[in-house]
This record gives structure tokens, C-alpha cells and sequence, in this order.
């Protein structure tokens, strides 16, 4: 006898089958509208499997890359940030799906990811940090499908690692600016206050620039010189309502109070000032924006959108952005593209990003004698390995007063004495 029963009911057709007792009593699962009762039986099937898979997709022989998509919907998109899933939807759809998609997911090997991440090495000329996000991607799919979704028994990529790359260049060297180069900087763009501001809020501070252009002035607290970081601003698609959303820190240990030092304290404060003045000369011009609610499909707020408030919904509660035009106009993290194409070009300080400022303030702050849990902290990170790996930089003269440090340390009329000793080269 068939598992799943087909009946018509009216012009369409309806699957059915029995499920679990409830309380004693016989309990069927059905669902009609099929137009043919072989599109019933078909849909019956796939409902059954995953009936008897606690409600998951069947497994058992599905492919990796119908487990990629599944993946980045039922998992990625619910849990990850949002450039995190854009970062890992580009590697699974442009290379995994292609190179892999076809396999069995349980079928699987360690040796075959091997295999093929040495393939991809050989085949393109990516940076060591982007080839590393392919094992991050590879990694984080396999661990999800085997400790969460519990579709396989045993992780392939458990042994996977990326081969020897000898023409790659391994870390990304990290800029740490002079005093000579922010004075730089800041004496060029002394006419944009936005800019200036912007730079010397993350030269004293270390955030992230997607944190630094969510701040609202509601964020900074300037009785008791805090600055609250709750928020992260990201990209998405651009539509008539703009591109600009507001989401969550990068991490947990993300949302953290910094303190506002004199000197930040002081342009903060002007900066408003001068905010509050134009504003008022703009009038009806200036730029406002509020907050979009967007809902997952469980109706739960997951992002919010920031939107440009306009004549027909101007009794929104409006978002104040710290970070705007003269004008008031919202440009996210766009704000600084054209000044570091001035900084490059114009300015000859090569090989820098807007983003290494955080590194610098890691990096100069541990010079000065500030233990690194405090600086970790500061920047958000929950373990001093994050830090030091990737925010702590060395220069020349960093290690060449290391050397002059550690010769401190070991000074002694012996080794003095000793180094003066000129040994007699006898002639045959």
C-alpha cells in the first residue's frame, strides 16, 4: 500500500498521509489544488520526506549545491551580517555551485575539497585574504550542515587548508599613519568639515567606518563624553528609497561606550554647532531622513532602512545622522571616496585606506604603554588575538627601536670589552 494517497476533489487533486498520533488519535497531513494527480503525488512525496526529517529538506540525496541555496537562506540570512551572506552567496553561486554543486552532499571528502581549492589557487590570481574566504565559506556550509541542520554525520572540511601560495603576497600590509600624514590630510581637506570631522572621530577612536556613518547625535553623550556604538551602516541594491540600511554591530562585543577624549570632544561639539546653523539657513532644503522598519518573512524587525524624509511624510520622527552634508544630504560610508582619491593621488600617500586609521589607533596606542585587553575593547573585540593579528602593525623604526630596547636590557662591561677584541690573523 502507498505511503501517500491521492484523491480528487473536485477539478483538483489532494495528497495524504498519516502522521503521528496525538493524544491517541490518528492525525493526517493533506493539501490540495493540484491540477493533475500526478503533480499531487510528486509534492505528497517531497512533503513526506521531510515529515520524516523533522520537517527539513530530504538529505539523503541531495546535492551540494541545492544545499547551498538552502543554506543561504535558512541559515545565512537569518544569523550572518549582511555583507558576510553578500560575501558568501558570491563564492557559492559564482565558483562552488560550478565546481562542486553537481556532487552528492554526503558524498563528499575532505581530500575533494583539497583537491579543488588547489584548483581555484592555480586558476586565479586572488588575493591570500579573498582565497582564504573561500575556506571560510566552505567551512562555515559543511559545519552548519553537519552541527545544525544534522544532514550529514561527518564535516569534510574539517582537514581542508589552502596550499602554498609563493607568487601570492600573504598579508595585506597595513598602513599606520605618521603625525606628518594626518597633518597632511587634514591641512588639504581643512575646507570640508564633514571629512575632517569624520577622520579625526576615527583617528581618536579606532571604529569602523560603517560605525562611525551610523552615529546619530542621540549616540553621543556629551555630558558624559561617551560615545555609544550600537549600530553598523551597510549597502544594499539601490532603489528610489536609497541604498543605506542600519543593522546591528559586527559582532556582539561590537556594541560598547568609548570615551570622548579633549580633542575629539571639542570638534564634536563645533561640528554641531555648525550643524545646527545650517539647518537653519538651508530651511526647507536640508536633507532629513528617518528610519524604514524591514521584517523578515516571521514579520520579526531584523534592519532598519534609513529613508529621506519628503513633504509627504514629513511628520516622520526624524533619524539624526551625525555624518551629512552641508546640505544634509545621507551618503554613508561614500563620504570618503573622493577625498582618499585626492589623498592618493594629489597627496602621494600610496597603499592607505580610510579603514587602516583603526589599525593606526591600535597600533599607536599600544606604543604609548596601554595594555592591549584595553585597546581590544575599545575596538570591540572579544579576544586580544584579533587585535594583535590583525589591527597591531610594526614599522622600521618600531623594530629598530626594539633593537635598541633589547640592547638595553643586556649592556655589560664584558660584552663591551669583548666586542673591542681583535683576534691576530696568523700568515702560512
Amino acid at each position: 500500500m502507498s505511503r501517500i494517497n491521492i484523491k480528487k476533489r473536485g477539478k483538483v487533486y489532494q495528497y495524504c498521509f498519516e502522521a503521528a498520533k496525538v493524544n491517541g488519535k490518528r492525525k493526517q497531513i493533506t493539501k490540495s489544488g493540484f491540477k493533475t494527480k500526478n503533480a499531487a503525488y510528486v509534492a505528497g512525496e517531497k512533503a513526506y520526506e521531510e515529515y520524516i526529517n523533522g520537517g527539513c529538506v530530504t538529505q539523503a540525496y541531495m546535492s551540494y549545491g541545492d544545499y547551498l541555496d538552502y543554506w543561504l537562506e535558512h541559515y545565512c540570512k537569518e544569523f550572518l551580517a549582511h555583507r558576510t551572506v553578500e560575501e558568501y552567496s558570491v563564492i557559492a553561486n559564482k565558483y562552488l555551485k560550478p565546481g562542486l554543486g553537481h556532487f552528492r552532499l554526503n558524498a563528499i571528502t575532505g581530500h575533494q575539497l583539497n583537491m579543488y581549492l588547489i584548483e581555484i589557487c592555480k586558476r586565479y590570481n586572488y588575493s591570500y585574504g579573498y582565497f582564504r574566504n573561500f575556506v571560510k565559506t566552505i567551512k562555515c556550509s559543511f559545519r552548519v550542515a553537519t552541527d545544525i541542520f544534522g544532514f550529514i554525520r561527518y564535516n569534510p572540511s574539517l582537514t581542508i587548508q589552502l596550499p602554498p601560495l609563493n607568487n601570492v603576497k600573504k598579508k595585506l600590509i597595513k598602513h599606520v599613519y605618521t603625525q606628518e600624514e594626518i597633518d597632511l590630510i587634514l591641512n588639504r581637506f581643512k575646507n570640508n568639515s564633514t571629512f575632517t570631522c569624520l577622520f579625526i572621530t576615527a583617528c581618536y577612536t579606532g571604529m569602523r567606518p560603517s560605525e562611525i556613518c551610523a552615529l546619530t547625535w542621540n549616540d553621543i553623550d556629551f555630558e558624559k563624553r561617551l560615545i555609544k556604538v550600537r549600530h553598523n551602516v551597510y549597502s544594499k541594491i539601490k532603489d528610489n528609497k536609497g541604498r543605506w540600511f542600519l543593522g546591528s554591530t559586527k559582532t556582539v562585543n561590537g556594541i560598547r561606550d568609548i570615551y570622548i577624549s579633549d580633542t575629539l570632544y571639542i570638534a564634536l561639539k563645533n561640528f554641531k554647532n555648525r550643524q545646527d546653523k545650517l539647518k537653519k539657513e538651508f530651511g526647507k532644503n536640508y536633507h532629513y531622513y528617518h528610519l524604514e522598519e524591514v521584517k523578515n518573512r516571521y514579520g520579526k524587525i531584523n534592519e532598519y532602512r534609513i529613508v529621506e524624509i519628503t513633504r509627504k511624510n514629513k511628520l516622520l520622527k526624524t533619524f539624526d545622522l551625525v555624518f551629512t552634508k552641508d546640505n544634509g544630504i545621507y551618503n554613508g560610508t561614500d563620504i570618503t571616496r573622493y577625498p582618499y582619491k585626492v589623498v592618493h593621488g594629489e597627496l602621494g600617500i600610496n597603499n592607505c585606506r580610510f579603514y587602516d586609521l583603526r589599525g593606526s589607533f591600535a597600533t599607536r596606542t599600544l606604543r604609548s604603554g596601554v595594555e592591549i585587553r584595553d585597546v581590544a575593547d575599545i575596538l570591540g573585540h572579544s579576544k586580544i588575538e584579533t587585535t594583535e593579528n590583525y589591527y597591531i602593525s610594526s614599522s622600521k623604526e618600531t623594530m629598530k627601536n626594539a633593537s635598541k630596547m633589547f640592547e638595553q636590557t643586556v649592556k655589560s662591561e664584558t660584552i663591551d670589552e669583548i666586542i673591542k677584541y681583535l683576534p691576530i690573523v696568523y700568515k702560512q
